[in-house]
């Protein structure tokens, strides 16, 4: 899937990322609206985590959002 895909689908997949990074708030998820940059700096942001931690996370996140 590709990242406009994501951005496409991002309702849907919206309630998955919530349980993913129970630490960002609706006005983080509204912002980033799938954008895998946005994302990767909010996670970052909220859960105090590397660049490279932060993009290993949402890669791992979004390949299994691919399979729906």
């Amino acid at each position: 899937m590709k990242n406009d895909t994501m951005e496409g689908k991002w309702k849907q997949f919206k309630g998955e990322a919530k349980k993913q990074w129970g630490n960002l708030t609706d006005d983080d998820y509204d912002q980033a609206q799938g954008d895998r940059e946005k994302m990767i700096g909010k996670i970052q942001e909220r859960h105090g985590r590397k660049r490279e931690e932060a993009e290993r996370e949402y890669d791992d996140w979004y390949s299994r959002m691919e399979q729906y």
